[in-house]
């Protein structure tokens, strides 16, 4: 039996949990007619709640990070959505870590939702449908919706097209002053947190961090709101130690947004970035579809170039110039 969105669009806004969840695996499975049809249905409410991105590399802790500032948010009466977005299982393309059992302090308390998505192999961190996810979650009506990124290093970037404010989680001991550095962690970072900050080495870090961030000073970086400078909070999230300094540091950040009118400069950014992902996504799907029939033209094609009569670049023009015609 088919799944009739707009029962789940009707459930989605009567509060019904089974009808989020079921929107968001339209969202993540469904194929693009059905996440076109979602999108168009509830982007007119969206944009209401605060995205709050957490990053960093693999170890430092930021499942029990994210799981500390949701209980932080709950105690102040705040309703959370979380995204942790998973490798994937190379068998089943889905999540393969599964946050949600890294969270079971919040199973029973309705006013947290969990969901793990599976990266798919996109890179940046993120998987295809997280920005999509988000939206949705923003419809129902939560408050904060916290991202958590696969963790795989020095793609983990991507996040900070999609969140208001952006946690670059490190610690001490894993060579994360080097990472930052060519990761261009320092770029999207709007607060750092240092966990596992009870462990040698997290005084070192932090001096690191702030000689580079002092290096990047003169080059300030376009997309960083005017006069914000990334506070460093240390923290020892599976202790819950100084998770309410890391808090002030992300509402005063939010304020900052406010008061700069940077949040409307980052909130056309965003709608950029997403437009310019769902562009390249279509192109990518119809190049998978080709790939997976016989096509005379890109058969021709492939003859021509392994012939040496034509360049691999002018074959691609030539395909592109067919995709856009309809041809393919």
């Amino acid at each position: 039996m088919g799944v009739d969105v707009e029962d789940l669009i009707a459930g989605l806004r009567r509060g019904e949990r089974r009808a989020l969840a079921r929107l968001l695996t339209v969202v993540e499975d469904g194929g693009e007619s059905r996440l076109r049809h979602v999108v168009a249905a509830l982007y007119p409410t969206t944009g209401n709640a605060r995205v709050i991105g957490v990053t960093g590399s693999p170890g430092v802790g930021k499942s029990t990070l994210t799981n500390a500032v949701a209980t932080q948010l709950r105690g102040r009466g705040r309703s959370v959505a979380i995204l942790a977005v998973d490798p994937s299982s190379p068998f089943s393309g889905g999540a393969l870590l599964g946050d949600r059992v890294r969270m079971q302090g919040h199973h029973a308390d309705a006013g947290v939702f969990i969901r793990s998505m599976a990266s798919r192999g996109h890179l940046g961190g993120l998987s295809f449908a997280t920005p999509q996810a988000a939206l949705v979650l923003d419809a129902a009506g939560f408050d904060d919706v916290i991202i958590e990124t696969v963790g795989v290093g020095q793609s983990e970037v991507e996040v900070a097209a999609t969140a208001d404010t952006t946690i670059v989680a490190l610690a001490p001991g894993m060579g994360d002053g080097v990472q930052a550095a060519k990761a261009g962690i320092l770029e999207v970072a709007d607060v750092f947190a240092i966990n596992k900050a009870d462990q040698p080495g997290a005084g070192k870090l932090e001096s690191e961090l702030r000689g580079m961030l002092e290096m990047g000073h003169a080059t300030e970086d376009a997309d960083a709101p005017a006069g914000w400078w990334p506070p460093i909070i240390r923290t020892v999230a599976v202790r819950g130690e100084e998770i309410d300094a890391l808090m002030g540091a992300i509402d005063e950040h939010t304020r900052h947004l406010d008061d700069t009118g940077e949040r409307d400069r980052r909130v056309r950014r965003r709608a950029l970035h997403l437009i310019r992902e769902i562009a390249l996504e279509h192109v990518r799907l119809r190049f998978a579809r080709l790939g997976q029939r016989d096509d005379p033209l890109l058969d021709d094609l492939a003859t021509r170039v392994a012939g040496r009569d034509l360049d691999p670049y002018a074959a691609a023009d030539e395909l592109l110039a067919a995709l856009e015609g309809g041809g393919a």
